[in-house]
């Protein structure tokens, strides 16, 4: 089984122009070499297809799902096959393709490229790897929960993570709730990509027609059941984030040095609107990857961005 000598990612106390006084600690997921941090839950699913017999992989993503499958198949020596919505930025495909990835671009959005590469999966006979599906992404993503616990000087107040699909909140939820006491954990979801807080307030997945984020990391529409079910004994509160809040907080991140995507910088918008978080609060810095024209737009004209 390969291993990292990379790890575990820095935590990094927070600059006083960021925390405002509070404790506050910065999980740094995105000084891994791909930039976020998908290769966790990435290489040990992979690792168990192998076991099975796998010769190689088929997934569907824009970017940082993409890139971690074909960078971990790379590394196990199996071929990946990525799936991507026509129109797909040209420079997320480069760098999944720069991964070893094959490309096939098909389908009007998400939901079209997941359909076409579960049916090229199943007539390949190859296993289809749905981001969110897998037992060992969780399993991957906890390790997260179990090196803040071991990082931080003092017992955690409060744990911010961005939410997409749920496996990485759920994944270090199941950890930190071994912790006794535990800490409170506290998702952040975009308001334009809210499916995964209403579901979580339902208990059960819900239907949802909006995804309008520009945090990419965070646009899901269809809630995974799954996921919902481990969100649902794992995790605390869900917080709504609006586009300018988390354009801001992109800016923030930005005068720390720290180039955060949408995703990312989510945690630190939740920061922003919930004083009453119990600290020490840590900040999941999920990655860093986003475009050079919006990241510039989020860092100068936040207000451009809805509110």
């Amino acid at each position: 089984m390969i291993r990292l000598v990379t790890l575990p990612t820095p935590l990094e106390r927070a600059p006083a122009a960021i925390s405002g006084g509070r404790s506050v600690y910065f999980k740094r997921e995105d000084r891994h070499e791909l930039g976020a941090f998908k290769w966790r839950g990435a290489l040990p699913t992979l690792e168990a297809f192998v076991r099975r017999g796998a010769a190689g992989v088929v997934t569907a993503s824009t970017w940082n799902h993409g890139a971690a499958t074909a960078w971990a198949a790379r590394r196990l020596g199996l071929r990946a096959i990525v799936f991507v919505p026509k129109g797909a930025s040209r420079a997320k495909r480069a760098l999944i393709e720069a991964e070893g990835a094959e490309i096939r671009e098909t389908g009007d959005d998400m939901d079209g490229a997941k359909e076409a590469g579960r049916r090229f999966a199943a007539e390949s006979s190859l296993p289809f790897f749905q981001d969110g599906e897998e037992r060992a992404q969780y399993d991957g993503y906890g390790s997260i929960g179990r090196e803040i616990l071991e990082q931080l000087p003092e017992p955690a107040g409060t744990v911010i993570v961005p939410v997409g699909n749920g496996a990485l909140i759920g994944g270090i939820g199941e950890v930190l709730r071994r912790q006794k006491p535990s800490p409170k954990l506290v998702g952040a979801v975009a308001r334009e990509a809210p499916v995964m807080q209403w579901s979580h307030r339902a208990r059960r997945p819900v239907p949802c027609d909006r995804m309008a984020t520009f945090a990419d990391g965070l646009a899901v529409r269809v809630a995974i059941p799954d996921a919902v079910e481990v969100l649902d004994r794992a995790v605390d509160e869900m917080e709504l984030v609006s586009e300018r809040e988390i354009a801001r907080a992109v800016g923030l991140y930005a005068s720390a040095g720290i180039r955060a995507e949408g995703a990312a910088a989510s945690a630190l918008a939740v920061l922003g609107r919930r004083p009453d978080l119990p600290g020490p609060v840590v900040l999941v810095v999920t990655g860093r990857n986003i475009d050079d024209e919006l990241y510039r737009r989020a860092v100068e004209r936040s207000e451009s961005f809805p509110d």
